[in-house]
């Protein structure tokens, strides 16, 4: 199953755990294009998308379940939208020669499959979880307090602190993209490295692992 750890192998190598939307794949970018294809607009006023998406018509609120509704939506038509940030792929790439590489994809189990399939279009052929379960329990589960480099790639800062908390070793890379949205995002504690670009954030992890 893609929404648990069975079927994920680890060898004798660190561990690289990575979030996948607005990290590898684009999200918030094909996210708007989806909303006006539907006749929404976004609009970045706070950290959130409840709230944020507006009816282009009358500029009314669209209201929580209509938004988990056009989120769903949105992921059943992945394929369609999403693309790798830029040197993403060459990135992970550089580093799966040298780590244990696993994506940990923070969405409705139901839409696994076609994440796994886009993914997999992608040559990112890495194991996959999808969940929406804390990050910090799934990534000490994984890690299992092996004594080997473990590091936590993403771009929400609660999930990051989440892995900080329950595997206090791990290293926390912060990955925002250069998007509007981010400037109402809150701040991470001392301990969460910021990078900017996956050039940066393979620097820093390869200094971890020690070259």
């Amino acid at each position: 199953m893609l929404t648990d750890l069975e079927h994920i192998r680890l060898t004798d190598r660190p561990l690289i755990v990575c979030d996948v939307d607005d990290v590898v794949l684009q999200f918030a970018t094909p996210f708007q294009a989806f909303l006006e294809t539907r006749g929404h607009r976004l609009l970045p006023r706070s950290f959130k998308l409840t709230g944020n998406i507006i009816n282009g018509s009358d500029e009314s609120v669209i209201e929580a379940p209509a938004v988990r509704a056009l989120i769903n939506e949105f992921f059943v038509e992945q394929e369609r939208w999403q693309t790798p940030f830029a040197d993403a792929v060459d990135s992970l790439h550089a580093l799966g020669k040298q780590a244990d590489l696993v994506f940990l994809t923070a969405m409705p189990p139901q839409h696994a499959e076609v994440r796994r399939r886009l993914l997999d279009q992608l040559t990112l052929t890495f194991p996959m979880i999808a969940t929406e379960e804390a990050k910090g329990p799934m990534v000490a589960a994984l890690h299992d307090a092996r004594p080997l480099p473990v590091a936590f790639v993403d771009d929400m800062v609660h999930n990051l602190h989440s892995v900080g908390d329950h595997v206090p070793d791990c290293l926390l890379i912060y990955l925002p993209p250069p998007l509007d949205i981010f400037q109402f995002a809150p701040t991470p504690q001392p301990g969460v490295r910021r990078v900017e670009t996956w050039p940066q954030a393979l620097d820093v992890i390869r200094s971890h692992f020690g070259g």
